[in-house]
């Protein structure tokens, strides 16, 4: 297990309002090669605060493996595939992580098709 500093990798984290369009989403993302992977969870139960009422929605959740380099355009892409006014987009460093995969994430994102 790495301590990744340095590791440049990064999970980035959405919803969607069902399963067709977080595996569009997620699909679109890797063929792209802005994400390496893209773990389509359904299930999720969101409770928030919208437009000054509280919501409770079925949700998918979408966990992407990207780099640090393609965060921003992953995000203005995920934005643009998007259905909702406001879709969750939220990146989080890997902090650490078993190196062999660290590696396949950057050589997945770096690789020119």
């Amino acid at each position: 297990m790495s301590d990744a500093e340095g590791s440049n990798v990064v999970a980035v984290l959405t919803t969607a309002p069902n399963e067709e369009v977080a595996e569009r989403i997620a699909e679109t993302l890797v063929e792209e090669r802005l994400a390496a992977c893209a773990n389509v969870v359904p299930g999720v139960r969101s409770i928030f605060r919208w437009k000054g009422s509280i919501a409770h929605e079925s949700e998918v959740l979408v966990i992407l493996k990207t780099t640090t380099e393609s965060v921003g355009a992953l995000s203005r892409r995920v934005v643009e595939l998007h259905p909702y006014e406001v879709p969750e987009v939220i990146a989080l460093d890997v902090c650490a992580g078993h190196e062999p995969y660290l590696d396949w994430v950057r050589a997945e994102i770096g690789r020119v098709s």
